[in-house]
């Protein structure tokens, strides 16, 4: 059956089904129909199926035209009807992995194995990319499959592959980011290789499930403690009187044993202010505490409400009330010119100057309504950048520094800004640089 399933990868006769239409699903299952596969993409969230149905994108970087040119020539199908898997020859999981009450919460992915089970069949391969601890495609996927009867790596076939999406960046995107694939056994292992070396210009294969799961936990683990790390020289240059990415730029010039990393609001997105819980969690079962991981993860926490502190500061060494002050907030987006709003600084900061009873507004050029989140829901929508506008506050937060923003006509008519990104550059009298 390997040998039948991979001649059918290379041949491009295998159907591709991707469960979980996000910023990691749409962007791969995209990849595959480029590389000449056929293609169907399953969500429970009937939304984002109508909308592709539409041919409407919902993710950066992906135009409408992109996704009626495909459902025109008929090799791309959304859907919720998980009946067509057991017509697929590769199913790739990519649901959220999101936390519950700092553990990790697996319910999507066990939630998807237990409706894709009635249609598993011999000569399949199962992979996972949703970000997880070591231990769970082992554990979790590999029991169910052994309790349907499959015999894995000889009649069905197992493999672990962790996302690398990076949304907004022009420069790496699914085919050119190096793919890491651990398999459950040789044979699984050889068969993913095969398939994701269809799409993707590199591969990195490495000798189990458990190493690849680990290389994604490690790859984000390793930018949250520099950012912590940054956050905290921050804090204290700021004590000092210091531009800190005076200091970084000037640091950077070191040819070796230096990477530059940001200080900025607080960390946002699924992976960064997840994944270093997903892994604390996993050492604890093993009965090592990773104290220098929590740290990083308290120093990038507590962010948001150093930087609510100066504003209070400000706004009040100004003699301004706080409840009639007002304050613009710029960015809601987690990161730069994307509209991505999962963990979101810009949220939390919202939340944080309304419990101070500060009127609050944003602006964000790709997020005009404030969207439904889990934790906020405010009954906003994005304000234009114009003269008038800025005019009408009291104080202007930077916590996105997207492109799309006229930051010198910010600079020349708010009265005061709080940048949290180093996007001025010198010394100005109504700029603080948080």
């Amino acid at each position: 059956m390997k040998k039948k399933l991979i001649e059918n990868i290379r041949n491009r006769k295998s159907k591709i089904g991707v469960i979980g239409l996000g910023y990691v699903g749409l962007p791969l299952a995209l990849r595959f129909v480029e590389s000449g596969f056929k293609v169907f993409g399953f969500d429970i969230d009937i939304s984002k199926v109508i909308k592709l149905k539409k041919n409407e994108s919902y993710i950066d970087g992906i135009a409408s035209s992109q996704i009626l040119k495909l459902r025109k020539k008929k090799v791309f199908r959304a859907s919720n009807d998980f009946s067509f898997c057991s017509q697929m020859d590769a199913l790739i999981i990519c649901v959220p992995t999101p936390l519950k009450n700092r553990k990790p919460d697996l319910s999507y992915i066990l939630d998807t194995m237990d409706t894709l089970s009635p249609y598993f069949r011999k000569g399949q391969i199962l992979s996972l990319e949703s970000t997880t601890y070591p231990g769970t495609t082992d554990e979790e996927l590999y029991p169910r499959l052994k309790k349907l009867g499959f015999n894995i790596g000889t009649n069905f076939f197992l493999t672990f592959s962790p996302e690398r999406e990076d949304p907004g960046n022009l420069k790496y995107n699914t085919k050119n980011i190096p793919k890491v694939v651990g398999g459950y056994t040789n044979n699984c292992l050889k068969v993913g290789v095969e398939l994701y070396n269809s799409c993707i210009d590199k591969i990195i294969p490495v000798s189990s499930t458990k190493v690849a799961e680990m290389s994604k936990l490690l790859e984000n683990i390793y930018r949250s403690v520099n950012v912590g790390l940054i956050n905290e020289i921050k804090i204290v240059s700021d004590k000092m009187n210091i531009d800190i990415h005076e200091v970084i730029k000037a640091a950077s010039t070191k040819p070796f044993g230096f990477a530059p990393f940001y200080p900025g609001p607080g960390l946002g997105g699924h992976c960064i202010p997840i994944d270093p819980f997903y892994f604390t969690w996993k050492a604890k079962q093993h009965g090592v505490k990773t104290r220098f991981i929590q740290l990083s993860g308290i120093i990038n926490s507590s962010m948001p409400k150093w930087i609510l502190n100066k504003i209070i500061i400000n706004l009040k060494n100004r003699g301004l009330n706080l409840k009639k002050s007002k304050v613009l907030v710029l960015g809601i987006a987690f990161k730069k010119n994307v509209s991505d709003t999962r963990e979101s600084p810009g949220a939390k900061l919202i939340s944080l100057l309304k419990k101070k009873f500060i009127k609050v507004e944003y602006s964000d050029p790709y997020i005009p309504v404030f969207p439904k989140m889990k934790k906020y829901n405010y009954n906003l929508k994005s304000v234009k950048i114009n003269q008038n506008n800025l005019k009408k506050f009291d104080l202007v937060l930077i916590v996105t520094d997207h492109s799309k923003f006229n930051f010198s006509l910010i600079k020349k008519h708010a009265k005061c800004i709080i940048d949290t990104r180093g996007v001025y550059q010198g010394n100005y009298r109504h700029i603080i640089k948080a």
